[in-house]
């Protein structure tokens, strides 16, 4: 049993939690306003999950979950995330988030920018270019004909490895993009970004993008 600490309980955090509980997993769960405004997502998500700081959620994870606003990946905490893998839906909304030249000019990427951020840390790509709700309801059993695929991406093995079996479990096969550099090819308005997709239509989807849009 692995113990996820979730930051960032909006709906891809709080669809992972789902996933992680229905695979036996125990989850921490925190996002920026406190504890106590998630109760209702705990008395749903039942006795393996409970409500916690940014900070007790992260010292509680063998691996973390990064699912907030890319605006707020500096406020992660750095230490007790050293040494584990930290799974990273993040994407770059401008809008929302202000301008990041280095990622307006293709010099960066979103996964990039938090592995920078946690140095020590094993950031791995993942659930960034899925909708939420079919984070439950897409997945199918290993060998379904035309099984939907998700994309991941990290400088770690070990990392890429904790995630195809996380994916496998949930029901989707896992396409891996290589390291962190690469994972602009799954970010926002590229060809593999939230269309379902199996493997080989998400391999020429990822060889199609463009860097800069």
């Amino acid at each position: 049993m692995t113990t996820f600490g979730i930051i960032g309980a909006g709906n891809i955090g709080s669809q992972v939690a789902r996933v992680a509980i229905a695979q036996g997993n125990e989850v921490v769960i925190a996002n920026s306003r406190g504890p106590e405004t998630l109760a209702d997502l705990i008395a749903e998500l039942g006795p393996k999950a409970r409500a916690a700081t940014v900070q007790e959620a992260a010292e509680a994870a063998d691996v973390a979950v990064v699912s907030v606003p890319l605006k707020a990946y500096r406020d992660i905490p750095v230490e007790p995330l050293a040494g584990k893998i930290v799974l990273d839906s993040n994407n770059y909304y401008w809008e929302r988030d202000g301008h990041f030249e280095a990622l307006d000019r293709g010099e960066a990427t979103t996964s990039g920018l938090l592995q920078e951020h946690l140095p020590s840390s094993k950031v791995v790509k993942a659930f960034n270019h899925i909708t939420a709700p079919t984070i439950t309801t897409d997945g199918t059993p290993a060998g379904s004909e035309n099984r939907r695929a998700l994309a991941t991406a990290s400088d770690y093995p070990e990392a890429v490895e904790f995630v195809t079996g996380f994916y496998d479990a949930a029901g989707f096969d896992t396409v891996n993009i290589g390291p962190l550099s690469e994972s602009w090819r799954v970010e926002r308005d590229r060809p593999a970004y939230v269309v379902r997709q199996n493997a080989d239509e998400l391999k020429a989807n990822l060889a199609e993008a463009q860097r800069v849009i």
